[in-house]
């Protein structure tokens, strides 16, 4: 094989770890495929939960093996399958693919994959972007070359395109270097919803299951997110809520779920704190409530069609099916017809994660395309996915899953739509008035916070201590603290049982050691009790109290840290009641 050359653009930006995931090349200008790149593959540095690895490895693999399973009778109709019904991997058919090869559901999910390994976050332009890259270039594609795109997608990523040519032409970069961006400020003012309204099709759901995979021990992040990586293709409500639904499941498989708790008519209730509260759409919470229930499948409606709500039905009715056997689960999936590689792979997704690698059927897994290379990134994604934590990241960019002006935060933001503002819960907009903290301990809070105006009230608290201070100009106070940052968001909080209040806070700066007792004084006149230091200081609110020695500020936030991992791990919910 020729050997590899690394994208330029992509080197100059100084971006070089795990080159293998980016797009490379061999010396005669084609695209390293997915197999070709097996020999640069690097496993994660440290171990990680077997368990977990062989859930996600399940879920990779299962939803190859759909989608090349049913790769080569794609868009056959049931009536041929019932007469031809497919029993093995095949090649040829509809696309000539050697057997084992996989189609634009794979691919697609690949470049998610490599999309959250890289970036170790959600950032969908950066998803957008490798998307393109095998829509122009057969990145991630068995064969090199992109097929089988859907009209949906293939739409979205022109506008993608479009929008990328503008915004290089206002911000005066260069179209080879506006992949590369990572200048957050820049970024901040890219719309990544790229899709018309009412787009409805199974493109979304097809690539999911790097999401959930990522996101497991974070439900309501992994779920939020889920919703939004298909929305950015997919505008339709039904598609942004079937796939909100179905990382749930996903979700809840790799943190062991057993089947009857999957398909239970009662699940999105039973796990409604991972929905935000939010109710899915009608036509989503039908095939929730077990609409794939039939006995007799095809013949009682079930159909393996591209509309988003139908291949969910489909996929779900396989797994429900499937009597423990993902063999018979995949096959029922497929003989469906119609859009049989999607329907498959959707179904893989789940059944794989849930039956665990091991239990696949051998005698196919050795033969799926690239599996060396699927196996690594199954890794990476465990190992990646376990790290992840919201704690993990900067106050000025924590994820705000509820931000409606977040439509395009690239790395260490969120991403959620201007829908969330006026559907954030079956109850509606929260009206203005005072702020509650649910299923929190002690909490002590100044008086006056911006935007977080009234009464504090912990629920389910022992204690709400409240000092006096005087309020200082809410210019110090960070962005990260904004009302748009912290209402209605599912986020770690940190509490620590010997810092309290603003004496407590005092005291622990001077005992930071002899350098540090003037500034307490400063902690003493911004009111920064232990909620506020542990939650919402950073360099740049230091800068603002008038602490300018980096190597003093650096001293205050490594003392945060040690006190953060301390703290014991407590996920609250921020929202208004009416006073």
């Amino acid at each position: 094989m020729a050997s590899a050359t690394t994208d330029s653009s992509f080197a100059s930006q100084g971006q070089t770890e795990k080159a293998w995931l980016h797009k490379q090349h061999n010396t005669d200008g084609t695209i390293m495929k997915p197999d070709q790149l097996e020999k640069l593959l690097e496993n994660p540095p440290k171990s990680f939960d077997i368990s977990v690895f062989d859930r996600i490895h399940g879920s990779m693999v299962g939803m190859a093996l759909g989608d090349a399973l049913g790769a080569h009778v794609e868009f056959r109709p049931h009536e041929y399958l019932v007469e031809h019904p497919v029993t093995d991997l095949q090649g040829g058919g509809t696309w000539g693919l050697s057997k084992g090869q996989f189609t634009d559901d794979t691919s697609m999910a690949l470049c998610l994959a490599n999309s959250l390994i890289v970036r170790q976050d959600y950032d969908p332009y950066d998803q957008l972007v490798r998307y393109k890259w095998w829509f122009r270039e057969g990145y991630m594609s068995s064969t090199g070359k992109c097929f089988d795109i859907g009209s949906a997608t293939k739409h979205s990523l022109l506008e993608f395109e479009r929008r990328q040519r503008n915004f290089a032409e206002k911000y005066h970069i260069s179209f080879e270097d506006v992949d590369f961006q990572s200048d957050l400020d820049i970024l901040d003012q890219f719309k990544v919803k790229c899709s018309e309204e009412g787009v409805a099709g199974n493109g979304a759901l097809m690539r999911l299951a790097p999401v959930p995979l990522f996101f497991y021990k974070h439900p309501i992040y992994a779920v939020e997110y889920s919703g939004h990586s298909g929305e950015i293709t997919h505008g339709d409500q039904k598609a942004y809520d079937a796939c909100r639904y179905y990382g749930a499941l996903i979700v809840a498989a790799v943190r062991g779920a057993n089947k009857k708790q999957l398909l239970s008519e009662n699940f999105c209730e039973e796990h409604k704190e991972w929905f935000g509260n939010k109710p899915l759409h009608a036509d989503v919470l039908r095939v929730a409530s077990g609409s794939y229930k039939k006995e007799r499948g095809y013949d009682a409606g079930i159909r393996g069609k591209g509309y988003i709500v139908a291949a969910l039905e489909a996929a779900l009715w396989a797994f429900w099916s499937d009597k423990d056997s993902f063999e018979t689960g995949v096959l029922a999936a497929v003989n469906l017809g119609d859009d049989t590689d999607t329907t498959a792979a959707i179904y893989g997704q789940l059944a794989g994660a849930y039956y665990g690698y091991k239990k696949l059927p051998s005698h196919w897994v050795e033969q799926v395309y690239a599996n060396q290379f699927i196996a690594c990134l199954s890794k990476w994604l465990t190992y990646e996915g376990q790290r992840w934590s919201p704690k993990n990241l900067a106050p000025a960019t924590n994820p705000s899953l509820f931000d409606p002006q977040d439509d395009a935060r690239p790395r260490r933001r969120s991403f959620v739509q201007d829908s969330l503002a006026s559907n954030i819960s079956d109850e509606g907009p929260r009206p203005r008035g005072k702020t509650v903290v649910e299923n929190s301990s002690t909490l002590d809070v100044p008086d006056e916070r911006p935007r977080l105006r009234g009464k504090t009230v912990v629920e389910n608290s022992s204690t709400v201590k409240r000092p006096t201070v005087h309020e200082p100009p809410s210019i110090y106070r960070p962005k990260s603290s904004d009302l748009k940052n912290l209402e209605l968001q599912p986020q770690r909080l940190y509490f620590h049982d010997r810092l309290n209040s603003v004496a407590d806070v005092c005291e622990w700066v001077k005992g930071l050691g002899d350098e540090y007792v003037t500034y307490a004084k400063l902690f003493k006149y911004y009111g920064v009790d232990g909620y506020w230091l542990l939650n919402c200081i950073d360099d740049k609110v230091l800068s603002g109290y008038g602490i300018q020695n980096k190597g003093h500020q650096r001293g205050i936030l490594d003392g945060i840290e040690k006190l953060r991992d301390k703290c014991p791990i407590k996920y609250s919910t921020l929202h208004k009641t009416a006073t």
